[in-house]
C-alpha cells in the first residue's frame, strides 16, 4: 500500500513538472499546449481575464492580417512571458488604445478563445442578434478658428427598424478603416462592449495631409460578432485642412557644402569653386509616360451600374478598384452591399473631369432594393487609371 501511494505520489509530482509556466511559441501547437497548462494554474476568475488578456494582444498588440498571422505574431511577442507579465502586456495594450478594460478589474468581454472557437454558446455575450450596422459621426474639438480638429465616429448595431440592439459585456472587435481617393490612410481598433459605445476619436492630425484628396476621406466601419461581421462605410466627409498632419521640415547644415563627387578641382587655385565636366553627347532621359486609356471614364460607370442592375456583382466589382468596398463578399452582401439591389434605372451620366491619371463622373439613378424601395441618386464616381482602364475608386452620395 506504502509502495501503491508512493507511486501515486510520484506520477503526480512528474505530472506538475511536465506542465509550463510560460508560454512556449515553438509553433501553434506548443503555443497551445502550454496557454492550456499556465490557465489550468488558475482560479475561475483569473482563467477568464487570462483569456481576455490574450485576446486584447493578438487583437490589438500585434501588426498581422487574419488570424493565423495574428496567432504567428501573439506567439512571437509573448514567447517565454508568465501569466502576470502578459497581464501587464494587456494593461499598456489596452491603455494605448483607450479600451475600458484592466487585467484587475471584473471579467467583462464575454468568452474569449484566440484559437478561433467561434461557435456561439448560451452564454456567449458576442453572440449579438443585429440586422445591421449604423455610423453616427460628429466634428469636435477646435482649431482656434472655429473649425474642427477631429471627428468622432460612434457605431450602432440596430435591429431591422433602425433601433439600437442591446446588449452588455460583449467584446465585439470594432475596426475603423480611413480611406481618400481609395487609398487606405490608415487602420484602428477597438472593442465594443456594449451598444453605448463612444466609437473612434479620429484626430486631423492623424491623417497625412499630402494623401488626403479634396479634403473629403472616406470610412468604413466593421463590428464582429460571433456569427456575422457587419460592415458600413461614409464617403465624402470633410476634414480640416489646416489640422493635417505635415511632416517637418528637414534639419539641414547651413555650413556644409555639397559638392558634386564629379567635380574637378584646379590644383593651382584649391579654394576656387570646382567645375562639372559636360558630355556633349550626353542625352536627358524622357520618363516613360503611363498607358492612357481609351474609352470615356463614363463607359465604365455605365456598365458598373448595369451590372449591378443585372446582378452580375462580380462583373461590377472588376470594374472597380475601391478599398472602401472592401473584398467582394463585403461588395455583394445581400444586406449592406449591392447585392440588396434589385433595379437600377439609370437618367444621365456624365463626365466631369478628366486627365491622365484620374476622372470624375456624375450618375443620376434610381435604386430598387428587393423590398421594392426606390431611391434616387445623384453620386459622384471617383476613377483612376489602372494599367490604361478606368476603374472606380470613390463613390460619393450627394444631396
Amino acid at each position: 500500500m506504502k509502495k501503491f501511494s508512493f507511486l501515486l505520489v510520484l506520477s503526480l509530482l512528474l505530472f506538475t513538472a511536465c506542465r509550463k509556466d510560460h508560454v512556449d511559441a515553438t509553433n501553434t501547437k506548443t503555443l497551445q499546449s502550454s496557454i492550456n497548462d499556465m490557465t489550468s494554474s488558475l482560479s475561475t476568475i483569473k482563467q477568464i481575464k487570462f483569456s481576455e488578456a490574450l485576446y486584447i494582444l493578438k487583437t490589438f498588440g500585434v501588426e498581422a492580417e487574419g488570424d493565423v498571422e495574428e496567432l504567428k505574431a501573439l506567439g512571437k511577442l509573448i514567447n517565454g512571458k508568465k501569466v502576470p507579465e502578459i497581464l501587464t502586456m494587456a494593461d499598456e495594450v489596452a491603455q494605448k488604445n483607450g479600451i475600458e478594460w484592466a487585467s484587475t478589474s471584473p471579467p467583462s468581454l464575454g468568452e474569449m478563445n484566440i484559437f478561433g472557437d467561434d461557435k456561439a454558446k448560451e452564454t456567449d455575450n458576442n453572440d449579438v442578434k443585429a440586422n445591421s450596422l449604423s455610423i453616427v459621426t460628429r466634428p469636435t474639438g477646435d482649431d482656434g478658428n472655429g473649425a474642427a480638429t477631429a471627428i468622432q465616429i460612434v457605431p450602432r448595431l440596430v435591429d431591422a427598424a433602425g433601433n439600437p440592439v442591446s446588449f452588455t459585456g460583449a467584446g465585439l472587435e470594432a475596426t475603423l478603416e480611413v480611406f481618400s481617393n481609395g487609398v487606405k490612410l490608415s487602420t484602428a481598433k477597438n472593442l465594443m462592449q456594449d451598444n453605448n459605445f463612444k466609437g473612434f476619436n479620429l484626430k486631423f492630425s492623424s491623417i497625412p495631409a499630402a494623401k488626403v484628396v479634396d479634403n473629403k476621406i472616406d470610412i468604413t466601419v466593421s463590428v464582429k460578432t460571433t456569427a456575422k461581421t457587419f460592415k458600413m462605410s461614409k464617403i465624402g466627409l470633410d476634414v480640416n485642412p489646416s489640422a493635417l498632419k505635415v511632416p517637418a521640415p528637414p534639419k539641414t547644415d547651413s555650413t556644409a557644402v555639397t559638392q558634386d563627387p564629379n567635380a574637378v578641382i584646379d590644383p593651382n587655385n584649391p579654394t576656387a569653386t570646382p567645375t562639372t565636366p559636360t558630355d556633349p553627347n550626353a542625352t536627358t532621359p524622357t520618363p516613360a509616360a503611363p498607358k492612357q486609356p481609351t474609352s470615356d471614364p463614363k463607359t465604365t460607370v455605365s456598365k458598373f451600374l448595369s451590372s449591378v442592375s443585372s446582378q452580375n456583382l462580380k462583373a461590377a466589382y472588376d470594374n472597380s478598384n475601391n478599398p472602401s468596398w472592401g473584398s467582394y463578399e463585403s461588395f455583394s452582401n445581400p444586406t449592406s452591399g449591392f447585392g440588396s439591389v434589385k433595379n437600377v434605372s439609370v437618367k444621365n451620366i456624365t463626365t466631369n473631369a478628366t486627365n491622365a491619371s484620374g476622372a470624375s463622373v456624375n450618375a443620376t439613378y434610381d435604386v430598387t432594393d428587393k423590398n421594392g424601395k426606390t431611391t434616387s441618386l445623384k453620386v459622384t464616381f471617383g476613377l483612376k487609371n489602372v494599367n490604361g482602364d478606368w476603374k472606380i475608386s470613390s463613390y460619393k452620395i450627394n444631396p
